[in-house]
């Protein structure tokens, strides 16, 4: 039996129970180094089996692409910070 590494059977649930739900995934990393590139073809599937379509019901919020984990200032970090939150708790 291989390990579970995504709860696709979770994810479907949630989605099936709110069906007028919009997803979005959040995190603080950069989108090229969190979980974002893991996690984004996993939903593929479940957002097909439960009739949504990704493009526009599947959203990121979180630091650009970078180079770098962290700008290395504390002021640009902050404001990024307050950034990512802003996308996160946005309702549109």
């Amino acid at each position: 039996v291989l390990p579970r590494f995504f709860p696709f059977d979770l994810c479907a649930r949630e989605l099936r129970r709110y069906p007028n739900a919009k997803v979005q995934w959040c995190q603080e990393e950069p989108m090229n180094m969190g979980a974002w590139t893991y996690v984004l073809p996993r939903f593929f599937p479940i957002m097909k089996a439960c009739g949504k379509s990704i493009e526009h019901e599947f959203s990121y919020a979180g630091r650009p692409t970078s180079a770098a984990t962290a700008t290395g200032f504390g002021e640009v970090h902050a404001a990024e910070q307050s950034s990512v939150i802003e996308q996160a708790m946005k309702l549109d």
